[in-house]
């Protein structure tokens, strides 16, 4: 097969990494990290880009995205099967399933995310994931970069406690992929320094490798010309709606 991803920043190094090993010819196209907390401005995005894929050059466009603040709600492709995963944002990607991305959220739900590429190419105001509290607090620090600079951003955000209002642990996800020492460093100077709490978590490539090798089973929901993407409100998290 020739498959067309479209898949987020935050995912680069895994999507490049099962794109080379996969037995099919696969052009990766990448956009913003951080651009989840513009949802509609991403749907766009995508849409565009869905809409300018030839059907005759490509067999399938695989997305490398979850519902990622209901960015992804409402896509529809006009001539190719799209498949996108059963995952609400791309820590359940990071995790390999969307049950251990359940449990993590049950049980740890003040975590911040890190990752090698997230640390690699976040600017102020993003963070990894889709929750309302990432997003709310991602707002308001960038108005505070844009307003004060940096420092003085990171210094008015731990004077009012904002960092630990909303979160109390640090969660490096290592891939095995890219300077893991070098970014667990960081990752670890960044969470005593908003005093919270720091774990390191193994990830997982299965979903990833799954979506870039066409080995798309139940983690995976395929949709057909003319259905759009739509939410199910449950654990299979996506679902085909008939586009209008």
């Amino acid at each position: 097969m020739r498959l067309k991803c479209l898949g987020c920043e935050a995912l680069a190094r895994l999507l490049y990494t099962s794109a080379a090993q996969s037995p099919h010819i696969v052009d990766v196209e990448l956009f913003k990290l951080g651009l989840h907390n513009r949802p509609n401005d991403l749907r766009d995005r995508l849409q565009e880009r869905i809409d300018a894929t030839p059907a005759d050059e490509y067999d399938a466009i695989v997305l490398g995205y979850g519902i990622c603040g209901k960015a992804t709600v409402g896509l529809v492709s006009p001539s190719l099967p799209m498949i996108i995963p059963r995952a609400h944002d791309c820590i359940t990607l990071y995790l390999g399933d969307r049950m251990r991305y359940k449990d993590q959220f049950e049980q740890q739900p003040g975590t911040y995310w890190y990752t090698v590429d997230y640390l690699e190419r976040h600017k102020a105001g993003e963070a990894l994931g889709a929750t309302a509290a990432s997003t709310d607090l991602a707002e308001e620090y960038e108005k505070f970069v844009e307003k004060f600079g940096k420092d003085n951003a990171d210094y008015l955000m731990e004077v009012m406690g904002a960092w630990q209002a909303h979160y109390e642990r640090a969660a490096y996800i290592d891939m095995g992929v890219g300077d893991n020492d070098a970014a667990i460093a960081r990752a670890q100077e960044m969470a005593q320094r908003r005093n919270w709490r720091f774990e390191r978590l193994t990830g997982d490539l299965v979903l990833i490798r799954k979506l870039i090798l066409g080995d798309w089973d139940e983690n995976f929901l395929q949709i057909e010309p003319g259905q759009s993407i739509g939410m199910s409100f449950d654990d299979s998290i996506v679902e085909c709606v008939l586009h209008s």
